[in-house]
């Protein structure tokens, strides 16, 4: 009864710092606001599949105990840093594009070459987007560290539990604003709206490319 207490609590602790990492404001939940009310619910949803994709994939280095020993060599890390910051800096661009053009131009997503919107490079973009963050690899390594007990175990849980979070935040979020509501709402801010996901995508790609830890 005691070890099931325990490992209750390990997890509750480790599902509310996934929680709140995956549901506050960010460069990956911004973009999926962005696409579902400018580009409809399935290119967000796929979207946001590969965001989980990218966090699924850390989760799983995470758990092998790879993160803890990649994030020891700083190269490592700094390489991440670098990667997602140039990558940030590119999403801000543009995104800054887009928030010059006129209300009546809908922002850039990838096509296929032939006008079509491509899901699969907005899922490969998802993915990207999660995998240059060195918050990601940071917030799993705190996720299996409040999920172990004491003794080092570790509830098998934790991970599925997580993704059921994540898929339901980003899920979510994409579901929420893609709504026609939503898509009027965003007619009217878009272009306000663009340019905050390029200050946002900015100061995180420029805290990357600067940052010294």
């Amino acid at each position: 009864m005691l070890v099931s207490a325990t490992f209750s609590t390990h997890l509750l602790l480790a599902y509310t710092a996934y929680f709140i990492g995956a549901a506050s404001p960010g460069p990956s939940n911004l973009a999926i606001m962005s696409i579902a009310t400018n580009h409809g619910r399935k290119p967000a949803l796929t979207f946001a599949l590969g965001v989980m994709s990218g966090s699924l994939f850390w989760a799983t280095v995470a758990m092998l105990g790879i993160a803890a020993t990649l994030l020891a060599y700083a190269q490592f890390l700094i390489a991440i840093k670098l990667f997602g910051g140039v990558y940030l800096m590119w999403l801000a661009l543009k995104s800054g594009r887009s928030a010059l053009r006129p209300t009546r131009t809908t922002q850039s997503a990838p096509t296929d070459g032939g006008g079509t919107l491509s899901l699969k490079r907005l899922y490969l973009r998802g993915t990207l987007m999660h995998l240059t963050n060195p918050k990601a690899v940071l917030g799993w390594v705190s996720v299996v560290a409040l999920s172990s007990t004491p003794d080092g175990a570790m509830p098998l849980a934790v991970v599925p539990g997580c993704v059921v979070i994540g898929l339901t935040v980003f899920c979510g979020y994409a579901m929420l604003f893609s709504t026609r509501t939503a898509r009027r709402v965003y007619l009217r801010i878009r272009r306000w709206l663009d340019g905050c996901l390029a200050v946002v995508f900015g100061t995180a790609g420029w805290q990357l490319l600067t940052s010294r830890g």
